[in-house]
């Protein structure tokens, strides 16, 4: 398995984050989606990794910076035939290390407050990320929790 620097070009990973977008939509109501689409996670602020194990596309993830210390972890998926077989552990692992590379301090997140976020938010909690109020444009919402973590 690797973990590459993606430039979000390739068909593979745009179909992956077509179909993690209409999952977050089928989910959450769209005034509380926030995933961003390829243009969004094409920006100059964003480094998105994808994850291959060989020639399949199994995962992926990104960060987005928000100011000199502090960035937002975006788009962490596991392709559903690879749930809880280590990867999204693996590339939390990878974008903390690669963080703290950048001389980023602090790392948070929103997710959601529904059942199905509930692995994903404990898999966070297991890395240090501790429940906090809205940062960044976010701001209070049934649908969403926030969480943070010094690096």
């Amino acid at each position: 398995m690797k973990i590459v620097v993606d430039d979000l070009h390739g068909p593979e990973i745009a179909e992956f984050l077509e179909e993690h977008v209409q999952q977050m939509r089928s989910i959450t109501p769209l005034e509380s989606k926030h995933a961003l689409d390829l243009d969004g996670l094409r920006k100059p602020e964003v480094t998105f990794w994808s994850v291959w194990d060989g020639e399949t596309l199994v995962g992926c993830a990104a960060i987005k910076q928000l100011d000199t210390g502090h960035a937002e972890l975006k788009s962490m998926r596991t392709a559903a035939s690879r749930k809880r077989s280590g990867i999204a552990s693996r590339l939390l692992e990878h974008a903390i290390a690669e963080a703290r590379h950048m001389g980023l301090t602090r790392l948070s997140l929103e997710t959601g407050s529904a059942d199905f976020f509930h692995p994903a938010r404990k898999l966070y909690e297991k890395y240090g990320f501790a429940y906090c109020e809205p940062f960044a444009d976010y701001h209070l919402d049934p649908h969403s929790v926030f969480m943070t973590r010094t690096l």
